[in-house]
Protein backbone atom coordinates (compact mmCIF):
# COMPACT_ATOMS: atom_id res chain seq x y z
CA UNK A 1 0.00 0.00 0.00
CA UNK A 2 3.14 2.11 0.87
CA UNK A 3 5.00 1.68 -2.55
CA UNK A 4 1.46 2.45 -4.42
CA UNK A 5 0.90 6.00 -2.60
CA UNK A 6 4.56 6.58 -3.29
CA UNK A 7 3.82 6.32 -7.27
CA UNK A 8 1.26 8.18 -6.44
CA UNK A 9 3.19 11.45 -5.14
CA UNK A 10 5.32 10.69 -7.54
CA UNK A 11 3.16 11.26 -10.66
CA UNK A 12 2.31 14.25 -8.67
CA UNK A 13 5.32 15.89 -8.68
CA UNK A 14 5.73 14.47 -12.34
CA UNK A 15 2.13 16.20 -13.52
CA UNK A 16 3.24 19.38 -12.05
CA UNK A 17 7.10 19.26 -13.93
CA UNK A 18 5.03 18.78 -17.05
CA UNK A 19 2.48 21.20 -16.22
CA UNK A 20 5.23 24.34 -15.59
CA UNK A 21 8.01 22.78 -18.47
CA UNK A 22 5.26 21.66 -21.28
CA UNK A 23 7.50 18.87 -21.55
CA UNK A 24 5.39 16.01 -21.00
CA UNK A 25 6.86 14.55 -17.79
CA UNK A 26 8.74 11.72 -19.83
CA UNK A 27 12.12 13.08 -18.67
CA UNK A 28 11.03 12.55 -15.14
CA UNK A 29 9.01 9.65 -15.28
CA UNK A 30 11.47 7.17 -17.34
CA UNK A 31 14.19 7.31 -14.75
CA UNK A 32 12.21 7.04 -11.93
CA UNK A 33 10.54 4.00 -13.37
CA UNK A 34 14.34 3.09 -14.52
CA UNK A 35 15.06 3.58 -10.28
CA UNK A 36 12.25 2.01 -9.44
CA UNK A 37 13.53 -1.48 -11.13
CA UNK A 38 11.49 -1.46 -14.48
CA UNK A 39 13.49 -2.52 -17.89
CA UNK A 40 14.24 0.62 -20.26
CA UNK A 41 11.27 -0.61 -22.43
CA UNK A 42 8.90 -1.25 -19.90
CA UNK A 43 9.70 2.29 -18.40
CA UNK A 44 9.30 3.73 -21.83
CA UNK A 45 5.72 2.38 -22.21
CA UNK A 46 4.54 2.78 -18.79
CA UNK A 47 5.80 6.48 -18.94
CA UNK A 48 3.59 7.20 -22.30
CA UNK A 49 0.73 6.38 -20.60
CA UNK A 50 1.04 8.25 -17.64
CA UNK A 51 1.85 10.94 -20.01
CA UNK A 52 -1.46 10.50 -22.12
CA UNK A 53 -3.09 10.49 -18.89
CA UNK A 54 -1.55 13.63 -17.45
CA UNK A 55 -1.50 15.45 -20.54
CA UNK A 56 -4.63 15.38 -21.27
CA UNK A 57 -5.79 16.75 -17.47
CA UNK A 58 -3.10 19.18 -18.22
CA UNK A 59 -5.57 20.22 -21.87
CA UNK A 60 -8.47 21.01 -19.68
CA UNK A 61 -7.03 22.73 -17.67
CA UNK A 62 -5.04 24.78 -19.98
CA UNK A 63 -8.25 25.01 -22.18
CA UNK A 64 -10.35 26.72 -19.38
CA UNK A 65 -7.54 29.45 -19.55
CA UNK A 66 -7.90 29.66 -23.52
CA UNK A 67 -4.23 28.67 -23.77
CA UNK A 68 -4.82 25.87 -26.26
CA UNK A 69 -4.35 26.63 -30.37
CA UNK A 70 -6.03 23.44 -31.38
CA UNK A 71 -5.49 23.87 -35.18
CA UNK A 72 -1.40 23.72 -34.17
CA UNK A 73 -1.86 21.06 -31.59
CA UNK A 74 -3.60 18.52 -34.23
CA UNK A 75 -1.42 19.11 -36.35
CA UNK A 76 1.80 18.97 -34.12
CA UNK A 77 -0.26 15.58 -32.57
CA UNK A 78 -0.60 13.87 -36.21
CA UNK A 79 3.04 14.22 -37.20
CA UNK A 80 3.97 12.97 -33.73
CA UNK A 81 1.78 10.16 -34.02
CA UNK A 82 3.66 9.52 -37.14
CA UNK A 83 7.26 9.79 -35.60
CA UNK A 84 5.81 7.64 -32.34
CA UNK A 85 5.35 4.97 -34.48
CA UNK A 86 8.75 4.95 -36.62
CA UNK A 87 10.88 5.62 -33.05
CA UNK A 88 8.78 2.57 -31.93
CA UNK A 89 10.15 0.35 -34.51
CA UNK A 90 13.42 1.95 -34.85
CA UNK A 91 14.12 1.40 -31.09
CA UNK A 92 12.93 -2.30 -31.36
CA UNK A 93 15.44 -3.46 -34.19
CA UNK A 94 18.04 -1.51 -31.85
CA UNK A 95 17.73 -3.55 -28.62
CA UNK A 96 19.04 -6.55 -30.29
CA UNK A 97 21.97 -4.45 -32.06
CA UNK A 98 25.69 -5.66 -31.14
CA UNK A 99 28.33 -3.05 -31.75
Amino acid sequence: MLELIGIVLLGVLVGIGASFSGLGGGFLMVPILLFLGYKAQQAVGTSFLAILIISFSALIAHNKLDNVNYKIGLLLGFGGIIGAQLGARIVGKCINFKF
